[in-house]
């Protein structure tokens, strides 16, 4: 099992950038897909980009592709997402995944560890 505490959310505006990090703690990180995905209010979650056990692989939807990129630290047992040129639909509550086996899969329900959430606001 795996714990995942997001943070790094703010308000910022449309343009800015801004690193999100996800700390986990529990079994070996390195043995799990980490991902993120977002939810807008009255939305349905959405796929952000996920990242591959190493870190060497990554994929991403295609509404972040070029301007979000995920990492992962696996000696510290952390994920993190650069957000770049960010815009007002970028606004969502956006959630730390993990999982050992979902690589590559877009769905929420392929995820079975989830963190709160940590809130990001772009403003125009």
């Amino acid at each position: 099992q795996v714990q995942l505490v997001e943070s790094g959310g703010g308000l910022v505006q449309a343009g800015d950038s801004l690193r999100l990090s996800c700390a986990a703690s529990g079994r070996t990180f390195s043995s799990y897909i980490m991902a993120w995905f977002r939810q807008a209010p009255g939305k349905e979650r959405e796929f952000v980009g996920g990242i591959s056990w190493s870190g060497s692989g990554s994929y991403y939807a295609d509404s972040v592709k070029g301007r979000f990129t995920i990492s992962r630290d696996n000696a510290k047992n952390k994920m993190y997402l650069q957000m770049n040129s960010l815009q007002p639909e970028d606004t969502a509550l956006y959630y730390c995944v993990a999982d050992q086996y979902a690589y590559g899969n877009m769905r929420p329900d392929r995820y079975g560890y989830w963190g709160q959430g940590t809130h990001v606001t772009v403003s125009s």
